[in-house]
C-alpha cells in the first residue's frame, strides 16, 4: 500500500484538536502515514522571547544564523518531540525526524535575501521506507541539509518551508495522497467562494493573479510539485473534528488539485 503524506501546521496543535487521534486511527487501520509538521507560530513566539527580529519574503521566513538556531531547536526539538509524544500517548508508533536525519532532505539556497532558507529540495526516501515497513509513522520537521551559497559559514543546515517539504516528500514517495490540514476551508476564489477542484493550470493562474496568498500559495505550489506523481492532492480544513478520518472516508470538503 502506498503511503499518505499529511502536512499539519500550527492550527492542528491545539489540545482539543482531533488530529493526533486521527493519525493514530489511520495507523491502526494499517494505512502507512508520513507526517510533515510546521510550527511557524511557535518559532515566532520564541524569537520574540529572545528579542530576535523576524521578517518574511513571499511567505518564507528570512533566516539569519540566530534565527536558524531557534528554528532548528523549536521545530526539530520542541514541536517535533511534543507531537511524537502525543502520538505514543494515544497508542500510536511514531519516530521523530528532521530533514537532516538520514540525509532525508538536501536543499540549496539560491535566494540571498532569504538567508539560511532551503529551496530546490532533493529527497532521499530510504529511511522513510524502512520506518514505514517496520510499522512506524515518520514525523518530520522541515529542516534540511545544505549550505548558504556564497557564504564561508561552516553551517550545514537550512530552514525549509513545511509545505514545500511535504510536496517534495510526497512526490518522491509516489504517495497515494498528499493532504494539507489548514485553518481555512480550502482554496477560495476572488469572491471568497470555496473552489472544490482545480487543474494544475487553474492553480497556477490563482497564484499568478494573487488570489492564492497568505501562505496558501506555498501549499498550492507544493501540490503542483507533487501532482504528477501523487494520486490525490488535497487542501482541507483541519479545524473540523476528525477532518483526517473524514477525508480518508470521502466525507471531507476542501480543494482537490489535479493534473
Amino acid at each position: 500500500m502506498k503511503p499518505i503524506v499529511i502536512k499539519i501546521g500550527g492550527s492542528t496543535f491545539g489540545k482539543s484538536d482531533t488530529t493526533v487521534e486521527d493519525l493514530v486511527t489511520l495507523q491502526k487501520r494499517g494505512i502507512p502515514t508520513v507526517v510533515v509538521h510546521g510550527g511557524a507560530n511557535t518559532v515566532t513566539n520564541w524569537l520574540g522571547r529572545l528579542n530576535i527580529p523576524t521578517s518574511f519574503v513571499r511567505g518564507l521566513r528570512v533566516t539569519d544564523i540566530e534565527t536558524l538556531k531557534v528554528v532548528t531547536a523549536i521545530l526539530a526539538g520542541l514541536v517535533n518531540k511534543e507531537l511524537v509524544a502525543d502520538i505514543w500517548s494515544l497508542g500510536g508508533k511514531a519516530v521523530g525526524l528532521s530533514g537532516a536525519d538520514g540525509e532525508l532532505i538536501k536543499a540549496k539556497n539560491r535566494t540571498t535575501e532569504l538567508g539560511y532558507t532551503g529551496e530546490h529540495l532533493q529527497v532521499n526516501t530510504s529511511l522513510l521506507k524502512i520506518l514505514l515497513n517496520a510499522g512506524y509513522m515518520p514525523v518530520i520537521a522541515p529542516i534540511s541539509l545544505g549550505k548558504l551559497e556564497g557564504s564561508n559559514s561552516n553551517v550545514n543546515i537550512l530552514n525549509v518551508n513545511g509545505d514545500t517539504a511535504a510536496g517534495a516528500i510526497a512526490a518522491s514517495l509516489g504517495a497515494e495522497r498528499l493532504i494539507f490540514l489548514t485553518d481555512v476551508p480550502g482554496i477560495c476564489d476572488s469572491t471568497k467562494q470555496l473552489v472544490r477542484e482545480l487543474t494544475a493550470d487553474g492553480a497556477r493562474e490563482l497564484i499568478a493573479s494573487g488570489v492564492a496568498t497568505g501562505g496558501m500559495d506555498a501549499k498550492v505550489e507544493a501540490c503542483l510539485v507533487a501532482v504528477d506523481k501523487v494520486a490525490v492532492t488535497r487542501i482541507i480544513d483541519g479545524r473540523k473534528p476528525h477532518a483526517l478520518i473524514n477525508e480518508i472516508d470521502g466525507k471531507a470538503d476542501g480543494t482537490t488539485i489535479t493534473r
